[in-house]
């Protein structure tokens, strides 16, 4: 059974910080490609970070020398540092694994991030 748990979330004033981990169980966590993704109310989840097996990393425009994303495949672990949020940041986030040779992916149930202006 494949499990991606996400934690780190909350309150946070502006221009404060987060870091959000998402733990992955019941896959080759190596072999995946792992994003961070959001969803502000009433609007579409969109692509924050995401991360290859082999560490190249890609950013939304808009969190670009604000966020950094990491992984530790040995936790099985994915990492969101966020710093100099916005209140525009607050949505809830979610962790995907996705590998596209085996055209899976699995997404974990989100952490709710709010930021006070």
């Amino acid at each position: 059974q494949v499990q991606l748990v996400e934690s780190g979330g909350g309150l946070v004033q502006n221009g404060g910080s987060l870091r959000l981990s998402c733990a992955a169980s019941g896959i080759t966590f190596s072999m995946y490609v792992m994003g961070w993704y959001r969803q502000a109310p009433g609007k579409q989840r969109e692509l924050v970070a995401a991360i290859t097996s082999r560490d190249r990393t890609n950013y939304a425009d808009s969190v670009k020398g604000r966020f950094a994303i990491s992984r530790d495949n040995a936790k099985n672990t994915v990492y969101l540092q966020m710093n100099s949020l916005k209140p525009e940041d607050t949505a809830v986030y979610y962790c995907k694994a996705t590998n596209d040779l085996l055209l899976r992916d699995y997404w974990g149930r989100g952490t709710q991030v709010a930021v006070s202006s």
